[in-house]
């Protein structure tokens, strides 16, 4: 039942990303033909005025198709002034940014929503061990409960728990294997790892390892989700909505703006791989569902705004050139070519997520839960 939820959460997302374009052409006397969920063969349809709304049979996507988007194209007669590609500059932005706003504004309600009524995690029991990587120094000293409270000395007492795990591993990397590191090196000098046991504090050294796979100094635990979610005012989920919105989209311009890099292109995910995510966070709870489906969303929005054809971007790219050349339009060839390039680049982006994700899926799979 859980894939039946996470695909109908991609329709509504589609559904609402289109619905933006298709209101912002209406909305600036546009003509609109068809508004359709899904590409290929028409599965059902109906036709309302001007525009006929249906569903098609191949889940990839949806579209709006406003008429005069290829100034070749031929309209309806009468109709001509209703052209896209005749309307002013401003009007084409805003009916190429409809659809990423309405993704991006929906994942700020979705975000608020969910810390508002459900709260945010209390991360106070945090760093708490889970288990220890086997044969690592860690798993002769440390045990399952063990809540670390310094690493080097150094306790980061004002951080929360997610906060203060981050510090700790900047700490443990900053021990290095002498020389080049191989997988499973030690580090030349052990950590000082403090930690809260039935009470008691308690110190151990403890030699931080190298991990090729994951390619950082490792001490070699894994950290219990622990926490309980706690209220919270609504000053507080409106800055956590927008730290958690603009978290996600500094990572995705990092990811793509060093997409020639093989540990940032790891990174890149298919529609294959959110399914699969989204199977899995379904049954952790509301809260993980409505999250992750904010997260798609927001990407969602993000994504579209790469100034590449076909993607929404590049139409307001192109426009705002049309606007700088003093209203000259570009010609119908160099778009056709920036098309083929941009439909080669969105390729190849699928290319290495599905790629990804086959790895991950015959891999270890996502760990969502870890």
């Amino acid at each position: 039942m859980s894939w039946v939820y996470v695909f109908l959460g991609f329709c509504a997302l589609i559904i609402l990303h289109e619905a933006g374009h298709f209101a912002a052409a209406k909305a600036t006397g546009m003509r609109v033909e068809s508004f359709f969920l899904f590409f290929g063969p028409t599965i059902w349809s109906f036709k309302r005025g001007e525009t006929e709304y249906g569903i098609k049979a191949i889940p990839l996507g949806g579209y709006v198709k406003i008429n005069g988007m290829n100034p070749e194209e031929e309209m309806p007669p009468g109709e001509e002034h209703r052209a896209y590609h005749r309307q002013k500059v401003w009007k084409r932005i805003v009916v190429a940014a409809a659809g990423p706003a309405v993704n991006i504004v929906l994942a700020f309600v979705i975000l608020f929503a969910v810390f508002q009524i459900g709260g945010l995690q209390d991360n106070h029991g945090k760093p708490v061990v889970a288990e220890t990587t086997e044969n690592s120094a860690a798993a002769k000293v440390l045990q399952e409960g063990d809540r670390i409270v310094a690493v080097d000395g150094q306790s980061f007492p004002k951080a929360t728990g997610e906060e203060r795990i981050a510090k700790f591993g900047d700490l443990i990397r900053s021990h290095k294997c002498a020389g080049e590191p191989t997988d499973g090196c030690a580090a030349t000098t052990p950590a000082e790892v403090t930690v809260l046991r039935n009470g008691q504090t308690k110190t151990f050294d403890i030699t931080p390892h190298y991990s090729e796979e994951a390619k950082r100094m490792l001490l070699g635990v894994a950290w219990s989700e622990g926490g309980r979610w706690i209220p919270v005012s609504a000053s507080t989920a409106l800055s956590r909505s927008g730290d958690s919105m603009w978290e996600v989209v500094s990572r995705t311009a990092t990811v793509f703006s060093h997409i020639f890099e093989a540990e940032k292109r790891k990174e890149i995910s298919s529609v294959v791989g959110i399914s699969d995510v989204g199977h899995e966070v379904i049954s952790e709870g509301w809260r993980e569902s409505f999250l992750l489906l904010a997260l798609v969303s927001l990407s969602l929005g993000v994504i579209n705004l790469l100034p590449i054809l076909p993607l929404d971007g590049g139409h307001i790219f192109w426009a705002l050139v049309e606007k700088l050349r003093r209203g000259r339009p570009v010609s119908l060839k160099v778009m056709e070519r920036a098309t083929i390039i941009g439909f080669a680049f969105v390729l190849m982006i699928m290319v290495i997520g599905v790629s990804n994700d086959i790895g991950r899926i015959t891999g270890e799979g996502f760990n969502v839960s870890k």
